[in-house]
């Protein structure tokens, strides 16, 4: 009898188990209108307050509802800038009345169109009071109308490379242009648009994501039920009241892949939702202004988008057995509150002003001081999900796109989209090196309030999420390794750093003898590197530093007098700047320059673009200018009481001297800089190899290509 109970459980447990493996998918999408009744209306993304009365597009929320009959959850995008969390926990409560969906099952999110009306006060700009509860209703009519439209599904992904239409605006300066913040410091070392003039700037501060991504939902038989694609590029900059490119996106793919609607089904819904953008837009400041299609349309550049994303469609492979999996966290943040000095200045500025909104820069960042010191922190929502075998990750603020390519790099599941400003719209939150370099994204407001740390404990908390909704551990992300990287590595140095971190303080040793190096602050990362085709394998993108006066420094106690020095080097200064464009290399003692030092650098105004070698109190240069913003391959050896430095694989040294040994060598090495600061590098360095033994002419050459 026990027996026969024992196989009667087994069988039952298979059943349910096989009912769970093979639940039935099913996705619904509906689109609401939330263009407001009544204007005029209050639009924020702008740094003062203004009205618009007049409507150039409608604005939409357009809602996706998925269902595996275990789990159900929604997903909705809407035509706002940007929306408060509290906003969006009520309109989640609102619309768990109506609904089978809990509200932490519930991701909302904003396209950021800049000519919406406002719901979050922000800058210059109050929220409006009429339009918010206008789309609470609107958000929790979305999401009731996407789940009555749940039917049999299946689901698909595909990547489009859209690097054309999207590039990066935050630019370095140049050290000796820095401008001052809205509080009269000489703070600006990095800041949006910068690059429009080349002669301030010594390149971008980071990575941009080309990804186009495609979750595409179909019904069994084919038929198209919606897409969420999801790029990171900021808005356009259209009309208001405007939905911005992300409307005129949906809109192209309603009338390409819904042209067989018919009453028997709902309308298919294409979305468009926001990549981790905070440091992007469209104007690609690599390009002379001259070449530059400035003037280039929103209907253009809409249907440039579009195309990509049609092409990429058409190579969607469909899974029809699908699970789903959400979860949810909040956390607590502090603000970057004001010191009492700053504090009494901000009250004395608000008191000037009285009862009128701020009317120039200065009264906005004073006014937003007194703001952050009485919150003094803030609750944010972050989430993740899993759709079968795809991840979307969630932030609500305007991401770097570093921060966008960590989580993708770094999650369990090879397809990830990362939509931001979801669940919230709580500002910037630069990585924490980019917070040296100031601008306009670090400001303390409620813009970019968030503490210097908001960007990793962001970051660390989605992979968390990530693993737990994809029961795997995160990816262990490092550069593949190219026939150019194993050349190196095959010439046994005792340390060789690819450069290829998100973040620092360390860099990581490629040859296991775990000499890593560390960062000083004033270093940026994952910027584009030289020769990808060669360091990297298929078509990964090779890494680099941005040294924006800090260094790379390391100590080798096994290094004799006899060694080698190769790197990628890339100058963003002009050479008419200074004497010096920088010092790349050098070894010696810190803070100072002794008899027997080593230091490489390029020629300013002094042997223009030249590569410059000071060694024993000697200075000598060589004979081919670099270009500017250009990789070249270095070498540096030291032998036999001679020192020679190569460039571009040439085996005719541009540089050599003869030289006197040290008695005692010297074990510190600086890269990104001189060992006593002087004319720091401002540019990219990358594929630093240090040996211990001198390479020979032909080692050289071939260390310089494949």
């Amino acid at each position: 009898m026990k027996h026969l109970l024992r196989v009667c459980l087994s069988c039952v447990t298979i059943l349910v188990l096989t009912s769970y493996v093979h639940a039935e998918f099913r996705v619904g999408a509906a689109t609401v209108d939330v263009t407001p009744d009544h204007l005029p209306v209050l639009v924020n993304g702008g740094m003062l307050s203004r009205t618009i009365d007049t409507v150039n597009t409608r604005l939409h929320a357009r809602s996706i509802v998925l269902d595996d009959g275990n789990e159900r959850l929604a997903i909705v995008v809407v035509d706002s800038c940007m929306m408060p969390r509290p906003l969006l926990d009520d309109a989640k409560a609102l619309a768990a009345t109506r609904t089978e969906i809990a509200t932490d099952r519930m991701l909302i999110s904003a396209t950021h169109t800049h000519s919406a009306p406002s719901t979050m006060s922000c800058l210059g700009t109050e929220a409006d009071d009429a339009y918010v509860p206008f789309l609470r209703e609107r958000l929790a009519e979305a999401i009731a109308a996407a789940e009555a439209n749940l039917e049999p599904a299946q689901v698909g992904w595909a990547v489009g490379n859209a690097a054309e239409y999207t590039a990066l605006r935050r630019w370095i300066r140049r050290p000796d242009r820095i401008v001052n913040d809205p509080f009269g410091n000489p703070t600006v070392r990095a800041n949006m648009h910068a690059g429009a003039n080349w002669d301030d700037v010594t390149g971008e501060s980071g990575p941009e994501d080309p990804d186009l991504s495609l979750i595409a939902f179909q019904s069994t038989e084919g038929r198209p039920i919606a897409v969420l694609a999801n790029f990171s590029m900021h808005y356009f900059s259209d009309q208001a009241l405007s939905a911005d490119y992300f409307g005129l996106f949906c809109e192209g793919l309603q009338q390409h892949l819904g042209t067989g609607a018919s009453d028997d089904h709902p309308p298919f819904v294409g979305v468009m939702s926001h990549g981790c953008s905070g440091d992007i837009w469209r104007r690609d400041y690599k390009i002379p202004a001259d070449k530059r299609n400035d003037a280039q349309k929103i209907d253009e550049f809409s249907q440039g988008l579009l195309n990509i994303a049609l092409e990429t469609y058409d190579t969607i492979e469909y899974q029809s057995e699908v699970d789903l999996a959400m979860a949810e966290t909040r956390m607590q943040l502090n603000y970057r509150v004001p010191d009492q000095q700053r504090l009494e200045w901000s009250k004395q500025v608000v008191a000037e002003m009285g009862e009128r909104p701020p009317k120039d820069t200065t009264e906005v960042y004073a006014r937003e001081q007194i703001i952050l010191y009485e919150r003094q922190s803030t609750e944010i929502v972050l989430q993740a999900l899993r759709i079968g075998d795809i991840a979307i990750a969630t932030t609500p603020n305007e991401t770097y796109a570093l921060s966008g390519l960590k989580l993708k790099l770094q999650s369990p599941l090879s397809k990830t989209m990362v939509i931001e400003l979801a669940n919230g719209g709580d500002g910037y939150i630069p990585p924490p090196e980019q917070h040296l370099l100031g601008g306009y994204n670090t400001w303390p407001a409620r813009s970019a309030g968030l503490e210097v740390t908001a960007e990793p404990k962001i970051v660390e908390a989605d992979l968390q999420l990530l693993e737990q909704v994809a029961t795997q551990p995160r990816h262990q992300y490092r550069q593949s390794r190219g026939a150019l990287a194993q050349a190196v590595l095959d010439a046994k140095p005792i340390a060789y750093w690819r450069l290829d971190e998100f973040a620092g303080p360390l860099a990581a040793d490629a040859t296991g003898n775990d000499h890593a190096a560390t960062y000083e602050p004033g270093v940026v990362f994952f910027l584009e590197g030289p020769e990808s085709h060669s360091f990297c394998v298929k078509d990964e993108t090779n890494r680099a530093a941005h040294f924006a006066g800090g260094r790379l420094r390391s100590s080798l106690s096994s290094l004799d007098v006899e060694y080698s020095m190769s790197l990628w080097c890339w100058n963003g200064m002009p050479t008419d700047a200074h004497e010096m464009a920088g010092w790349m290399f050098s070894r010696d003692r810190d803070h100072g320059v002794s008899s027997s030092s080593v230091h490489l650098g390029l020629g300013g105004t002094s042997h223009p673009g030249k590569l410059v070698l000071l060694h024993n109190g000697e200075t000598l240069a060589g004979r081919t200018p670099l270009e500017r913003w250009t990789w070249h391959h270095v070498v540096l050896v030291c032998v036999n009481e001679q020192t020679h430095v190569y460039l571009d694989g040439n085996p005719e040294p541009e540089i050599s001297v003869e030289s006197e040994v040290a008695a005692t060598p010297i074990n510190d090495l600086f890269f990104g800089g001189r060992s006593d600061n002087q004319s720091n590098w401002e540019g990219r360095l990358d594929e630093i190899a240090i040996f211990d033994r001198a390479l020979s002419p032909d080692e050289v050459e071939t260390l310089s290509a494949e």
